[in-house]
């Protein structure tokens, strides 16, 4: 049985923003771009900053160290705090949905919704789902699939055809109880990056974030983008 395929997202804050507010969310915060990873671009980002979004190419030298990567914590192990929200991703290009589901689901304490909010009623009903459950339920939410269609072709570019490989990745980073945590809804677990507070929450995931860039050098589709307090 072949996966659902959704059109892929852009990694645009506007289409971000309006995506999540016709989902429910209050404006109190919004996605921006982050232009560059040098402290004086970084400063430029308002803060407190909640999540950070990255949209990647994924290359063989990327899913060779993912592959390296699973194998040393499966082996070594490493702490997951069970309150982190993770998803599994079943649904062809629908990582950039799941990313800002992941970047909501484990800021719910400070994050403001619409009472009949959609994308709150989602959180509420999948929050004690597995990740695999979590991702079948996804699969079965006509609002969540036909307000990302709409925001996807709202995008500055021409979104590609259903049946066109695309192969850009979103994931985000969060902090969870003082660790930086990376959710990626193509790898079987969230990955534990290490301490990180409030405050350095954005310098920390911009370290993850240039290790990405140090490993396929030749590439530039790279983009990162920040959620923070209007």
């Amino acid at each position: 049985m072949d996966c659902p395929r959704w059109l892929p997202l852009e990694a645009n804050p506007d289409v971000m923003n309006q995506f999540m507010q016709q989902l429910g969310l209050l404006p109190s915060w919004q996605f921006g771009d982050v232009f560059g990873m040098d402290p004086e671009l970084l400063s430029l980002v308002p803060r407190p900053v909640c999540s950070i979004l990255l949209l990647f190419p994924v290359t063989e030298k990327y899913e060779t160290f993912k592959q390296e990567e699973e194998a040393k914590i499966k082996s070594e192990g490493q702490k997951v705090n069970p309150q982190v929200y993770f998803m599994k991703q079943t649904i062809s290009n629908a990582c950039g949905t799941i990313g800002l589901i992941h970047a909501l689901a484990n800021n719910r304490d400070k994050l403001e919704f619409e009472t009949d909010s959609v994308m709150k009623k989602f959180l509420d009903d999948s929050i004690t789902l597995t990740p695999e459950e979590k991702a079948k339920y996804l699969e079965k939410d006509e609002s969540i699939r036909v307000t990302h269609e709409f925001s996807a072709q709202e995008g500055q570019t021409e979104a590609p055809s259903l049946d066109e490989k695309v192969d850009l990745h979103f994931i985000t980073f969060v902090n969870i109880d003082g660790h930086l945590y990376e959710l990626d809804g193509r790898k079987p677990f969230p990955i534990n990056h290490g301490d990180t507070t409030a405050d350095s929450l954005l310098e920390d995931a911009i370290g993850v974030c240039k290790k990405f860039m140090q490993r396929d050098p030749d590439e530039l589709r790279f983009t990162v983008v920040a959620l923070y307090k209007a």
